[in-house]
């Protein structure tokens, strides 16, 4: 029996590994580069590095939370195993024909993403249910066997199975699985009724061939880790960071580790949200900014703003519609290649282009001496004064700024007549700008406004980059909590166990029917928290309650919010009042003389959330004390001025530093603008605000 909380966080992303550990109340953290080849060697550098820190031996961990980028690597590169698709006749070419959406409208040379599974591995069986889930026509096994014995002989991994309206009746894919457990022993198997119950074939089929295409390699990979984690004398449980911002155990993440795909983004949005309440913030813009991407998130009244379909690996910056469709529970936000490892280019029209193409870690950027040649972000940074070349993540690298030099001006400046300093300067606007305006189209489409927001920034490069995205985005204040560097393995260690199960059942109000509601959400209500009770087997759980609905006609549906008793006492007239008040506060108005849809069903069981400390505006005291200067270019001034460089640990609560300002902690740098001002808050935030505005009475 362990007497103490012992709890690691780990986050693996596209070029660092952040490791965090808690003991009790004290944290140790690291950053160690990601290696590819063997994901969990990372891991295990970082953990010995964090358990030396807090002078503990691995044997005393208690849990460990993980969050990856694998799952969405796998898919973009598209390097996953060798896998087949058995769907209905007739429904074939459905992930290649994708719907009648045109993401490009006037581009008469648009061209569509490649399915995940070319057309030679997809194949069908007879049988049909139709869309109330009864069988049409019956599906035998005989059916199934001679499809199943063709396949056999193709040598696949791995196995989707997607029927049509499965999600209302299941009938068709258990027997295709029975018969792949008999002829096809060794394949992995995935169900489209298990991994998305939901309508809309094109979606759904496209998620369960994600599932099983990265199904092997995410097994694999977890089975490792757990034997590596044994061998350092680790035996505690092992929960991974799902999409919806929930945890859930190691099993079920390698059943279903689609449900992995934006794992790490989520924890960021979760330490956000915490950092949210803990100030008393209802109006959030949570800014994660990495080694290889930058995620942008809304947070409202202290909750990440969450969906039932995201697309990864879109083809076409900002458009919708790009990219492969994914139908799970996620935490909605804008995720673009704009990372410290990002390369920039000069495009056809001599204009600096950056990412998504990322350095990584093998090679990284130029100044990382590993045999980058092309320049990234972070070369950027460090040429105009950004970066300490001498303790980046800690010191463990030291950075090459002749090399980012040389690689800015062979790239941009040697095309463009341009000097590596002016060529790092129109990097750095590209890559905020771009970051700007993902910004701007979010707010958009969710109808807000940003000025009236609070921007949270963590991740290893954001302290670097959100100062001067406050700038663009018209946005007063920004916050950078404590370790803002591994601020999502922080996330993972704030998350509750969760899961969220959905299923799509049409229904009218017209043929409003109680009691086949109250059977369908405790259906999905004991299929959610059996999830939950796998990972914390006496604790409380709570369950949210939501329906997708809409008028008929429309295409989509809004998610309407239930307490437990309306959900399980319904009644007509209270969900029709509860659509008429969501719709109108989204749209301005509501539809008279139309009746109302409803299509999908959802329970999320969670554990309650931990309480946290909340935290007051403290007055300024004085000026931190400065431990030198050095030249740093300030973008809105177009030129170089000499910043004062504090160090974080070192300022006091309610201690300010003017900018133009340097703020160095071991895993980032906090870069003050010369129209911010920051100060310390008792929590250990840095708290920028433009010259002029409150900082504390």
């Amino acid at each position: 029996m362990h007497s103490r909380s012992v709890r690691l966080g780990v986050d693996i992303g596209g070029t660092f590994t952040d490791i965090v550990l808690e003991v009790d109340k004290s944290a140790y953290s690291t950053k160690v580069l990601t290696t590819y080849a063997a994901p969990e060697n990372a891991i295990i550098d970082g953990l010995h590095q964090v358990c030396a820190k807090a002078k503990i031996v691995p044997g005393e961990i208690n849990q460990i939370i993980h969050g990856t980028t694998l799952a969405t690597n796998a898919l973009i590169e598209r390097r996953g195993a060798k896998t087949a698709l058995i769907t209905t006749e007739g429904f074939r070419d459905v992930i290649e024909m994708r719907t009648e959406s045109r993401f490009e409208q006037y581009d008469l040379n648009l061209t569509l993403p490649e399915p995940l599974l070319p057309r030679q591995r997809r194949y069908t069986v007879p049988g049909r249910i139709d869309a109330r889930g009864a069988e049409l026509r019956p599906l035998s096994r005989a059916d199934v066997e001679a499809v199943v014995d063709t396949m056999a002989q193709a040598g696949y991994e791995s196995i989707a199975v997607g029927l049509i309206h499965s999600y209302l009746n299941d009938k068709h894919e258990v027997l295709v699985r029975e018969v792949l457990a008999d002829k096809m022993p060794d394949a992995m198997v995935s169900l489209s009724c298990e991994v998305s119950p939901q309508m809309r074939e094109y979606e759904r089929f496209n998620t369960v061939v994600a599932n099983a295409y990265i199904k092997p390699l995410m097994k694999s990979y977890l089975g490792r880790l757990e034997g590596k984690l044994r061998a350092e004398g680790v035996d505690c449980k092992i929960f991974l960071m799902h999409s919806g911002g929930g945890i859930i155990s190691i099993e079920n993440a390698a059943e279903f580790p689609v449900r992995l795909v934006e794992s790490g983004p989520a924890g960021g949005a979760v330490f956000a949200a915490d950092i949210a309440a803990r100030h008393g913030l209802d109006k959030v813009l949570s800014f994660d900014m990495g080694g290889t991407t930058a995620k942008i998130c809304l947070i409202k009244n202290q909750s990440p703003k969450t969906s039932r379909v995201f697309e990864v690996a879109r083809t076409y910056r900002f458009k919708k519609g790009s990219g492969m469709p994914i139908s799970i529970p996620v935490i909605d936000m804008v995720e673009i290649g704009a990372g410290g490892g990002s390369l920039a280019h000069v495009d056809s029209m001599h204009q600096i282009r950056v990412g998504p193409e990322s350095a990584g870690s093998e090679p990284g950027p130029a100044c990382y001496g590993r045999g980058g040649r092309k320049p990234a972000v972070t070369d950027a940074d460090l040429v105009l004064g950004r970066l300490d070349p001498e303790n980046f993540a800690g010191g463990s690298i030291k950075l090459d700024a002749p090399a980012s030099s040389t690689a800015l001006i062979k790239t941009i400046g040697g095309i463009l007549d341009m000097d590596s300093v002016t060529a790092a300067f129109g990097l750095a606007e590209v890559v905020d700008e771009n970051m700007a305006n993902a910004a701007r189209v979010h707010a958009v489409e969710n109808g807000e406004d940003l000025s009236d927001y609070t921007m949270i920034a963590f991740g290893g490069a954001a302290p670097l980059h959100a100062g001067r995205l406050c700038e663009k985005l018209g946005i007063e204040r920004l916050l950078v909590p404590p370790g803002a560097g591994v601020g999502s393995a922080i996330g993972f260690l704030r998350a509750p166990f969760s899961f969220e199960a959905n299923r799509s059942v049409y229904m009218t109000l017209a043929d409003f029917d109680a009691p086949k509601i109250t059977t369908l959400l405790k259906d999905l209500k004991s299929e959610a928290t059996a999830f939950v009770r796998n990972c914390d087997p006496i604790g409380p759980i709570l369950s949210e309650f939501k329906v997708y609905m809409r008028y008929a006609g429309q295409g989509w549906e809004i998610p309407i919010t239930l307490s437990e008793d309306q959900a399980l006492h319904p009644d007509k007239s209270t969900f029709e009042a509860r659509f008429i008040e969501d719709y109108t506060k989204l749209f301005g108005r509501s539809v008279t003389g139309m009746d109302i849809e409803i299509t999908v069903w959802s329970v999320n069981a969670t554990t309650p959330a931990e309480p946290v400390d909340t935290t007051s505006d403290i007055p300024v005291t004085a000026p931190a004390q400065s431990c030198g200067t050095r030249p740093l270019f300030d973008p809105a001034l177009a030129a170089f001025a000499d910043a004062k460089i504090y160090f974080r640990h070192d300022m006091q609560q309610g201690e300010t530093a003017i900018g133009p300002a340097i703020i160095a902690e071991e895993e980032t740098t906090i870069i003050v603008p010369s129209s911010r001002l920051a100060k310390r808050q008792a929590d250990g935030c840095m708290d920028l605000r433009t010259k002029g505005a409150s900082v504390g009475k």
